[in-house]
């Protein structure tokens, strides 16, 4: 385990967004990054990130609506790494497989290619 600081969390979300090849970060469209210290109430409390909106492969008609978000939380995250690389190099596993989801990739699937 270890421990990070917001800035420094937020600072290796920026990171992991930034280093996305340039397509990738022109699709996303209508989607916010956003980062918290924990998963809701309810929810898995290892859960590393959350997607939550519309996938890509399902809007029809899509105008006017609140963003998308995906939400990267930090406890899970310095709970299972053990250094600052670990994290960052987590963080950007988890935006990638947030990422998937609003493409409209499924768990199974991006479990198969490896973004699990």
């Amino acid at each position: 385990m270890i421990r990070v600081s917001e800035d420094e969390f937020w600072a290796a979300c920026e990171e992991a967004l930034a280093g996305l090849p340039a397509r990738v970060q022109e699709a996303l469209d209508n989607v916010a990054i956003l980062a918290a210290d924990e998963p809701l109430a309810g929810q898995d409390p290892d859960l590393l990130g959350h997607y939550e909106g519309i996938p890509l492969t399902e809007r029809e008609g899509y105008g006017f609506c609140p963003p998308d978000t995906i939400t990267l939380y930090r406890g899970p995250h310095e709970r299972i790494c053990t250094s600052r690389e670990q994290v960052r190099e987590q963080v950007r596993v988890t935006l990638i497989h947030e990422i998937g989801h609003y493409f409209g990739i499924g768990e199974q699937r991006l479990n198969e290619l490896g973004w699990g």
